[in-house]
């Protein structure tokens, strides 16, 4: 389709809209330091931020699994929940992106596989809950992405067809709940890429490097 279509913009958020690595590894070592370990470097840490805190906590403690894993796992969500915005925010150039969006009168919404009681109050500790025309979480529906559910319900949100709406993204998951959805989709590779992740293999529209290039590829910028 032809890139003048797209009439809204649907942005996954750890490592695509917001850069919440700062909190989210800062708990994590918080965890392991009450465990009696050193913490995980950062920039180890980071490319699993886009994995939640399952990904975050087996980074954390590869020799446990089950109830021991779990239980730790649950600790880093209440460590989280209690500091959610402290070093969170927009990665630079998303304020611009989002305010050419709105002077374009094109629509945009979050889709997510971060749990609501996250999602939601830290979208309002940052005053995007009132400016994002939906917000999908990873319990809204019973399906997460990489099912196709969660952006098809934020294009009907956004009184949209599916095909109309862009996703951008940093993860293989969310090119596949693009591609069953419909929609083309970006991706970002400013995100929490890690040196196993291959996204050319992924086969999205366009890999950005920046989120100002988001705008570029709407513009009709040859894909990168």
């Amino acid at each position: 389709m032809k890139r003048s279509a797209i009439r809204g913009v649907l942005f996954d958020l750890d490592g695509t809209l917001l850069d919440t690595a700062p909190d989210l590894i800062r708990v994590l070592n918080q965890v392991r330091v009450e465990q009696g370990k050193v913490p995980v470097p950062y920039e180890v840490a980071r490319t699993q931020v886009s994995h939640g805190s399952s990904g975050l906590i087996r980074l954390g403690f590869p020799e446990l699994d089950g109830e021991p894993l779990e239980k730790l796992r649950l600790r880093l969500l209440a460590l989280y929940s209690a500091q959610l915005a402290i070093d969170t925010a927009l990665f630079d150039g998303c304020e611009a992106v989002l305010q050419a969006l709105q002077e374009r009168k094109l629509a945009w919404g979050i889709v997510t596989n971060k749990p609501g009681f996250l999602t939601v109050p830290l979208l309002a500790t940052l005053g995007l809950d009132s400016r994002a025309g939906c917000v999908v979480s990873g319990d809204t529906l019973p399906q997460r992405k990489p099912h196709p559910a969660p952006l098809l319900l934020a294009a009907s949100q956004l009184s949209l067809p599916p095909e109309t709406c862009l996703y951008v993204g940093d993860a293989e998951r969310d090119v596949q709940s693009a591609r069953a959805a419909g929609m083309p989709v970006l991706v970002a590779r400013y995100g929490y890429l890690g040196p196993e992740d291959d996204p050319d293999s992924w086969l999205p529209d366009a890999h950005i490097d920046t989120p100002l290039q988001i705008i570029d590829w709407l513009d009709g910028a040859a894909a990168r």
